[in-house]
């Protein structure tokens, strides 16, 4: 069967998948990749499909989201499936790279966990009984990976491309998955994405920001097995 590979957002590492390894767990083979090392995402792909195996399905969170594009940009024959939570297929905004450059001086400065406190986890989450407990591992998530990752993923953020034709080629399974009260990545922008993608399932989590597989895991994971049917 297809493996799925999982891609996780900024900042973010498996921690941020876990009630999804769980309940998806001997089902199907399941990877992790982490992103921190590229400041461009066209590099970035590249290694990815360096050790990847030749056939694989995408699970793409935020920038994971992005960089799964990029990735099936550079390799359509080896993408099998496809799923894009709480992204972005369109380029960085202007407004947005000029507040990445502020955030990145203050990171560089000593100042990660004051931009991520302040300036991040802020946007994250939409409010419920969860909400401290997720912003918490966020923090030690970004704390594991420290300043010079948070500078290396903004730059391949703010310089990424437009993938509005990548998506429009693909005719694989695929589930555009967001929540409803998402700030960063907003539901019309998966409206989007799913026009792009007509045979994608569109998805759209109640009561939930950003983070779906955190806020709202049980459903997260039981739209992920429904898409996963239509899978070799």
């Amino acid at each position: 069967m297809t493996p799925l590979i999982l891609l996780p957002g900024m900042m973010c590492d498996t921690r941020l998948f876990e009630p999804q390894i769980a309940g998806l767990s001997g089902l199907r083979r399941i990877l992790s990749a982490p992103i921190s090392k590229y400041d461009n995402m066209s590099v970035g792909a590249r290694d990815f499909l360096s050790w990847a195996p030749q056939k694989f399905a995408l699970v793409g969170l935020s920038m994971g989201g992005i960089l799964a594009m990029e990735i099936l940009r550079q390799a359509p024959d080896r993408v099998q499936g496809l799923v894009l939570m709480d992204t972005n297929h369109l380029p960085e905004a202007e407004h947005v790279k000029l507040s990445r450059e502020t955030q990145i001086t203050a990171v560089l400065e000593g100042n990660l966990v004051r931009v991520m406190r302040d300036e991040m986890k802020p946007n994250y989450l939409a409010n419920g009984p969860n909400h401290k407990p997720i912003l918490k591992l966020c923090m030690a998530m970004a704390k594991n990976l420290g300043p010079n990752v948070f500078v290396s993923q903004s730059k391949a953020l703010r310089d990424r491309i437009d993938q509005t034709h990548t998506l429009r080629s693909f005719v694989g399974p695929a589930l555009v998955l967001c929540g409803r009260n998402d700030i960063l990545c907003p539901v019309e922008r998966h409206q989007l994405m799913h026009k792009l993608m007509p045979q994608s399932i569109l998805k759209i989590i109640e009561n939930c920001g950003h983070l779906p597989t955190l806020e709202q895991p049980d459903e997260t994971t039981a739209a992920l097995l429904g898409w996963m049917k239509a899978l070799n």
